[in-house]
Formats: structure tokens, sequence, C-alpha cells
């Protein structure tokens, strides 16, 4: 879903709808606008974009490594780097989502501050605050990290940011970006369904590092015997990437995906200047991560070579869509739009449809976060999703698929007394296992 919705938001640009002015979305420009370079498609396309993505942050690693070392440890980091964005969480394998891309101005920035291109380093920071919110951290290690570069890092970062500021205030988005973004971005962060967020936050976190065990064995022998004058760059690198990760006390998977570039980084220096016997040792355990995902693969493989279809529950809620966006394109014709209720953005993918209200999914019309609108229903944002709802009932899209209901009847579309007389203009066309899907009255 976090690689479906900023898809979704790519597919509305080229339905020539502005993002903030005329629908609302809560992620940076930047997450949408990768997805144009392949046309919003899903499938084989999308699939290749992440294979050269990885190929970029491979090739930013080797560099960066090469300029703090040699090329021992640029090759070693880079595969390094493949493996674990190969074999790291699942999300990391299916989702160009915005923890994951901004992997790669996140190493450039840092690189670029450490090869002593403060402006470029500051530029590319920009870069990722386009991307992810947490871009802001990418900043702060440049400037902890070249402190008496600190003007310039901040002219560069500057550079791309008031221009991209400038494009929004011309589109007329600016207003938007800031209160969906922001505004919205720091509410979400603040309201965490983790009940005891600290002891979560050790659990996932020491989880993480048993699963990196190669990479966390390899960056603690860095720290402590690398004869360079790189440890307070590594301390002060890891100290704010974990800070990223306990952003929003929800510690999910891929918050992780920051702490990758610093691990990777200083455990391929470990690994080069450890004893054979121990790096070989170290080298072993990368099998944990190799025979946990690595059988998925030819699962997933042998099913497409039989065509049959995956029976894999992580994908159950998108093979539902994959059904849903089947029956609403037998039934549409050419310009009708859709309006998705729950966070199921990918039928917007399937079906190609033009958004018919300036929502993309429900979160701003329930005011419940997609976090836990599967099983709560007490929202974080009353207020504004009652005047949201207000604003739905001046539109009259096509389609309505409703894909929350069914999960959590309590927040099926049906339920808001002040939608009932407009959803009077509406009824059933059909039905999958998490969908139901509306067709307006004709």
């Amino acid at each position: 879903m976090e690689e479906c919705y900023p898809a979704a938001a790519a597919l509305q640009i080229l339905h020539r709808l502005i993002p903030y002015r005329d629908f609302f979305f809560d992620k940076p420009p930047g997450a949408a606008l990768v997805h144009l370079l392949w046309g919003a498609h899903e499938g084989a396309a999308l699939r290749l974009g992440g294979a050269l993505f990885v190929c970029l942050c491979c090739w930013l690693i080797h560099r960066f490594a090469l300029h703090l070392w040699g090329a021992r440890e640029a090759w070693l980091a880079a595969g390094l780097l493949a493996f674990f964005l190969t074999f790291d969480t699942p999300s990391s394998v299916m989702a160009l989502a915005p923890d994951l891309l901004m992997l790669a101005p996140h190493l450039a920035s840092v690189w670029l501050a450490c090869a002593a291109m403060p402006v470029a380093a500051g530029a590319m920071a920009g870069v990722a605050l386009l991307v992810h919110t947490k871009g802001v951290l990418v900043l702060a290690v440049c400037l902890l990290v070249r402190t008496r570069d600190w003007l310039r890092i901040l002219t560069g970062f500057a550079m791309v940011t008031v221009a991209a500021l400038l494009a929004l205030a011309l589109t007329g988005a600016l207003p938007g970006y800031w209160q969906q973004v922001w505004v919205w971005g720091l509410r979400y962060a603040a309201d965490t369904f983790v009940e005891d967020p600290l002891k979560t936050g050790l659990w996932r976190t020491a989880g993480w590092a048993g699963f990196h065990v190669a990479l966390v064995a390899g960056a603690v022998w860095q720290m402590l015997r690398d004869p360079h004058p790189n440890r307070r760059l590594f301390l002060i690198w890891l100290a704010v990437s974990l800070a990223g990760v306990s952003a929003g006390w929800r510690f999910f998977p891929r918050y992780y995906f920051g702490l990758l570039p610093v691990m990777t980084l200083a455990a391929a220096r470990g690994l080069c200047l450890m004893p054979r016997k121990h790096a070989l040792a170290v080298a072993a355990l990368l099998a944990i991560p190799l025979i946990r995902f690595g059988p998925r693969y030819a699962q997933l493989g042998a099913d497409l070579l039989a065509g049959r279809e995956h029976s894999w529950q992580d994908i159950d809620m998108n093979q539902d869509s994959r059904r849903a966006a089947a029956l609403v394109r037998r039934e549409a014709s050419s310009g009708d739009t859709l309006l998705v209720w729950g966070y199921r953005p990918d039928l917007f993918v399937y079906t190609r449809m033009r958004a018919g209200a300036p929502f993309l999914d429900s979160q701003p019309l329930t005011g419940v976060i997609a976090d836990r609108h599967l099983v709560q229903w007490q929202p974080s944002a009353g207020g504004l999703s009652v005047v949201n709802r207000g604003r739905l009932a001046r539109y009259n899209p096509t389609f309505i698929v409703d894909g929350l209901g069914p999960y959590n009847p309590r927040l099926a579309i049906e339920q808001f007394p002040d939608l009932s007389q407009w959803l009077t203009g509406y009824e059933r066309l059909g039905t999958t296992k998490g969908t139901v899907v509306y067709r307006r009255k004709r």
C-alpha cells in the first residue's frame, strides 16, 4: 500500500489534477513524481524501475566507501546493500515507497558532505525532503558532520526547497501541501496506536539487529578497530538514523531503511578489517535473511510459471483489489470516475480511473488513521473528517468502492449519517470478499 498510494497520486497527475490542490495527498511531491517515470503503471515497468533504483543506491554507497577507504570496502558495501535490498523485509522487495526512495538522496547527501561538497550535500538533503519528511534528519546529519560549512549546506538545501515551494505556490498547491503533508503528518506522528512505544521500540530494534547480525557485527568491529578518523561520523549518523526510526513511535519494518546506509557502510569496513576467519564467520550469518525470504521468491516464481494465483496472506488484500477493479472495469465507460473508501489506493492503479472527489482514501473522511482503521473506529481527527465529508457530498463519482466496511463494519460508508442522503444516489453493483462496489444510479 505504501507504493500504491504515491502511484495513485501520480496517476491523478496524469489525469491533469494537481496534488494538494485538487486532491488530498499526505506525502511530499517527490514520492508521486518518481512514479511518473513509468507512467504510474504497475507490473514489469515498476519492478524494472525498482531494480534500477537499487543499482543507483549500490553505486552511491560504492562511491562513498571508495572516498572513505578503498576498492575492497567499496565493492563489499555495494554487495551488502544489494543483498539487503533483496532479502531484508517483504516491503523492501515489494514497495518502491517513500521510506525506501529516500535511501538514494540520503546516501548521496552524506557522501557529498564527507567529500567537502557542502552545497551539493544540502541540495541532496532538499531532494530527500521532497521524497519524505524525514529528509530533515538527513540535513541534520550533514550539518553535524560539517559544522564549519553549515551556511553552505543550508544554501544548497534552500535552493532546492525554495524552488519546490515556489512551484507549489504557482500551482495553488502550497496551502494544501502545508496542511496535508505537515499538519496532518504531525498529527499522525503524535497519535501512535502502540501501547508501550519504548518496549516495542527496544524489542523490534533488537529483532532488526538479530536479523541483520552480519551488519551489526561488522559495524561494531569498524567502530572499535578502524584507525581512520571516521568514528565521529558514524556515531552521529547512527544516532540521527535511530531517531528517524523512532519518529512517530510505531517502529514499522520500513522505518528501518533509515539504518541501512550507515550500518552497511560501517559493516563493509569492519569486515575488511577483520581477520579472514572472523569475516567468513560473519558472512555466514547472511544465511539468516537468505533462508527467511529466499524460498518466497521460489514460491512466487513457481506460481507465475504455473499460471496459478498466489496463496500468500501478505498480498491477499491486493488480490482482492484486483478482483474489485476488474468488476469496475467491466461496467465502466470512458470518463467515469472513482471514489475509494478505505486505504486501497491500488484500486486507482488497477482501474486507471480519475478520482471522482478530492480524496484518494478515506482517512480524511473518517478521521481514523489507516494503521488502525481495520480494527478500530475512534477518530484522530473527528472535526476535520466532518468538514471533509461535507465536501465529499458535493461530488458525484461514477463508482464507489468501499474496501473498508467488509473488514470493519463500524467504518463502512453506509454507517455515516451525514452521507446517507448522498448515498441514495447509488446502487450496489457487486461485492468481492473485501469490497462493496457501488455505481451511480442512471
